[in-house]
């Protein structure tokens, strides 16, 4: 029993870091739509914007470790089952994702490109308000990511952007960055691909852990008559 116990406030401790690591992801999301997003250059590919992500994965991971907390704190099989449940579908659903990203990884990478030089040429067009926010947000990604066009500066018509200057005053072409943030990009990806790895790895044991904890618990209020019934 003492063990189980402290399975159970384990269980209700961990869920509520948690809840308050998705409460605050869903917070800062929220915060995100109101900055640059880069949601407008890459219209194709929502699920890589970085605030549909944060938004989306806050929400998943609150309602998720508020279920958790409450069926083990309340000792609900009902609450533990859906639990259960649930972790097993978002475990389901990344190893989906992971599996869709390495088989259609060409597919994906020709939208990406497709996408940049739209919205590039979306940039340049006439002034309003739609345009601008584009443009903002290819400042501050060529400002962020020290890059210049989608494959280089060629790829601006005159007058070129000072988010593309190595200096604050670009004079002529070699005052720009060189590389563009196509590429930028992809080096980016790749050098946290081992870090995104490791990361994927350790949630999915995370949820692995967390499910054995509720069906630990499920089954020993099941035996023992405890809690609400099914």
């Amino acid at each position: 029993m003492s063990c189980l116990k402290c399975l159970k406030y384990t269980m209700c401790f961990a869920n509520f870091l948690f809840f308050v690591c998705g409460a605050a992801l869903f917070g800062f999301g929220i915060f995100m739509m109101t900055q640059a997003k880069f949601s407008s250059m890459l219209p194709s590919l929502p699920f890589m914007s970085v605030t549909n992500i944060l938004f989306i994965t806050g929400i998943i991971i609150t309602c998720v470790s508020f279920l958790g907390f409450l069926g083990a704190y309340k000792e609900n099989r009902c609450l533990l089952i859906t639990f259960f449940i649930l972790l097993f579908i978002v475990m389901l659903i990344e190893l989906a994702g992971a599996c869709i990203l390495l088989v259609y990884e060409r597919d994906i990478d020709r939208l990406i490109e497709k996408d940049l030089t739209q919205s590039l040429n979306d940039a340049r067009g006439h002034d309003n308000t739609t345009v601008t926010i584009i443009a903002s947000e290819w400042d501050l990604f060529q400002s962020k990511f020290q890059c210049c066009g989608v494959k280089n500066v060629t790829d601006w018509k005159p007058p070129v952007p000072t988010s593309c200057c190595i200096k604050e005053a670009c004079k002529d072409s070699i005052d720009y960055w060189k590389v563009g943030c196509y590429s930028q990009m992809k080096n980016w990806f790749e050098d946290n691909l081992l870090n995104t790895g490791i990361g994927v790895i350790v949630v999915c044991s995370i949820e692995v852990l967390g499910m054995c904890f509720s069906m630990t618990l499920f089954c020993h209020i099941s035996r023992s008559g405890l809690g609400y019934k099914i």
